[in-house]
């Protein structure tokens, strides 16, 4: 059977415990060109989880990122399948995240913080005066205090991209999010600051009405899916890349646009694979998920199981929000009999830590072998570290797998993708994976 080995060393174990509690274009071209020509050296943005530095127990944190996950995977589902109704007059989007890019806004700059999501588009800011702000943790933007501020006309092409658009003093935006939170303003552009990397005129929507609880985190969103208004598009930069630590609190996570987004590795260690478009739901980056090899098993997935549907669901997405990965219902519970079959230890039936499928450790492991896992992309047979999907809490004696199951979409989720390096290319339309230590990038 082939095996990855799972040192269970004290050191280890806190670090596995970690893991699992905190992980719980078409713009101007006056201004798409001005974008890309700032951002052709490409620029560096760091991220950081959004439970880093909290005063919270590790089953808190464990509740609070599975609570995020399963609220989001909902919310996804529901967009892709909202998208073919043509009596959905409000779409319903994403949100919230896992990690927070630092950045800056407006002239002189002021810096603040955002959830870093790959599942929307719309680049937003709390802005003064606020009709209704969230707390955050930064002061709320003032427009009238940049020189760079300017808003956006009806007549905007990033105007008409809007979903939702009304016309009064300018482009006035609504999106709402699947928790009910939403962010009401105008959209305007304003010179944004990644680094050292300072681009004028991006697009972005001044919020002046915020309600919900689900951006209290930071200070707004900035999107990286693949519709017009989202940064990427605007950029007019097809490469983009993340790489994320195992999450602690005390390593950042780096996402890397334009040029140093490539990477120069070469031979095995490259895996890639083509994205697919989902019609209803364009935004979304798809994978083409083939099979699932457990061990030597190759699980009896049928072939239609992560086809993409003419309806607009079903699939797997990748997306950096989401904490685990989630397999449709009958995938993953081939999933589930074959580590339940092929780890030697007793299932842990307590529910203490939220996931699906759990062991009980005996109280003197210091090593278990636990099978290999394998997905089987299109073109691309993706073998994952085994901390990139058991997680081992020592004070809770159990080793658990960091999966769950779904209704219809699957999603490849951010515990799977730690210390993998993912390039976006928008350009050739793939993605690749290459084994990285993040923390050293």
């Amino acid at each position: 059977m082939a095996t990855s080995q799972f040192s269970l060393s004290p050191m280890i174990l806190v670090a596995l415990a970690l893991i699992v509690f905190f992980i719980t274009p078409t713009c101007s071209t006056s201004r798409g060109a001005l974008n890309h020509q700032t951002v052709q050296n490409g620029f560096r943005v760091t991220l950081n989880h959004v439970d880093s530095g909290r005063n919270l127990t590790k089953f808190e944190r464990l509740q609070r990122a599975m609570k995020r996950g399963r609220y989001r995977l909902q919310r996804l589902s529901a967009m892709a399948l909202a998208a073919t109704d043509s009596e959905v007059k409000s779409p319903v989007h994403a949100g919230n995240g896992e990690f927070l890019m630092q950045l800056s806004i407006g002239t002189p700059p002021e810096s603040f913080s955002a959830i870093m999501d790959t599942g929307s588009d719309l680049i937003w800011t709390q802005c003064k005066p606020c009709t209704q702000c969230f707390d955050q943790p930064t002061p709320v933007f003032d427009p009238k205090k940049s020189s760079s501020f300017s808003s956006l006309s009806c007549s905007s092409e990033l105007c008409a991209a809007l979903p939702v658009s009304t016309c009064n003093n300018g482009c006035e935006y609504l999106y709402m999010y699947g928790d009910y939170s939403s962010t009401q303003g105008l959209l305007a552009t304003e010179t944004f600051t990644f680094g050292k990397v300072s681009i004028p005129k991006v697009g972005f929507g001044c919020g002046k009405d915020n309600e919900g609880s689900g951006f209290t985190q930071g200070a707004g969103l900035v999107g990286l899916g693949r519709g017009p208004l989202s940064l990427v598009s605007q950029l007019e930069e097809p490469k983009f890349s993340y790489c994320l630590t195992s999450i602690d609190d005390t390593k950042t996570s780096t996402l890397l646009m334009g040029s140093l987004a490539s990477v120069s590795s070469t031979g095995n260690s490259i895996k890639t694979t083509t994205l697919i478009k989902n019609p209803s739901q364009p935004s979304f980056y798809y994978l083409p998920l083939e099979g699932i090899t457990v061990g030597d098993t190759i699980l009896p997935i049928k072939k239609s199981t992560f086809a993409l549907n003419e309806d607009g669901s079903g699939g797997m997405i990748i997306d950096s929000g989401t904490t685990i990965t989630y397999l449709e219902e009958s995938a993953f519970n081939l999933v589930k009999k074959e580590f339940t079959s092929q780890i030697n230890l007793p299932v842990d039936n307590s529910g203490s830590t939220g996931l699906d499928l759990c062991f009980t450790l005996p109280s003197d492991a210091s090593n278990i072998e636990v099978p290999k896992l394998v997905f089987q992309f299109d073109g691309a047979d993706l073998v994952l570290p085994g901390e990139n999907y058991m997680i081992a809490d020592s004070s809770l004696g159990v080793l658990c797998l960091a999966m769950g199951s779904s209704s219809g979409m699957s999603v490849f989720g951010n515990v799977q993708q730690q210390n993998i390096l993912v390039l976006h290319d928008l350009e050739k339309e793939t993605i690749s994976f290459i084994p990285t230590q993040c923390s050293q990038l």
